[in-house]
């Protein structure tokens, strides 16, 4: 399981990003100021380190300069927003700028983003007693092996990666197929049917009307 630090005085925020990367199956562990961060990036090692800029003690820009020896990404989130914050944050060695107001789906996306770039993006996916190895393309339900087609594992990865997300049918058939869709959804559909199947998802994989489906977690 994958490691977050949140650095953020917000608590209110700290807590919606918490929740937020917990359930995507992250370990999240929250900090209130630099100096607490600071302590908590000497005792363990993290994956990736969420940092506001304006904290107590002292500032995210400092504590980037603490982080950097340790190689750990950085993705600022601040208030600040002026383009030359933006850069700054970057010329400083952050792997990215996010302003606040954000979505959280937004966060998400940049998170794995950059785990990705550093070759760590999570490797077990879990929902409910479903659990996911992309590295031997695997899945178990209940401790049991679950015999899964090429594509049907592909569909199901997407579906997990965007849990509680309604996705279009052409953007799921064009990312598991590779190729461009025309409009035929048979394929997606009957693939669809055997997953639900032999996972026993027939409630969990929800068709959503004129969109595609939605895999709720």
């Amino acid at each position: 399981m994958l490691s977050i630090l949140i650095v953020e005085d917000e608590q209110a925020i700290a807590n919606l990003i918490h929740i937020s990367l917990s359930d995507e199956g992250y370990r999240c562990t929250c900090a209130f100021d630099g100096k607490q961060g600071a302590d908590l990036i000497e005792q363990e090692t993290f994956d990736l380190i969420l940092l506001d800029i304006m904290l107590p003690e002292f500032d995210g820009y400092e504590l980037l300069e603490y982080i950097k020896p340790t190689g750990t990404p950085v993705i600022f989130l601040t208030a600040k927003g002026a383009v030359s914050d933006r850069i700054k944050g970057l010329k400083l060695g952050a792997d990215d700028y996010i302003v606040k107001p954000f979505q959280i789906g937004e966060l998400l996306a940049r998170v794995e983003a950059v785990l990705r770039r550093y070759g760590k993006s999570e490797k077990q996916l879990a929902v409910a007693d479903v659990f996911i190895n992309t590295d031997s393309r695997s899945v178990t339900k209940d401790g049991r092996s679950v015999d899964l087609t090429a594509k049907e594992f592909d569909l199901l990865v997407e579906l997990v990666r965007n849990k509680n997300v309604a996705l279009y049918r052409d953007r799921l058939y064009e990312k598991v197929w590779n190729e461009p869709f025309t409009g035929e959804t048979r394929t997606l559909d009957t693939h669809i049917q055997r997953l639900r199947k032999k996972l026993d998802w027939e409630e969990r994989i929800r068709t959503v009307f004129r969109i595609g489906y939605r895999l709720e977690g």
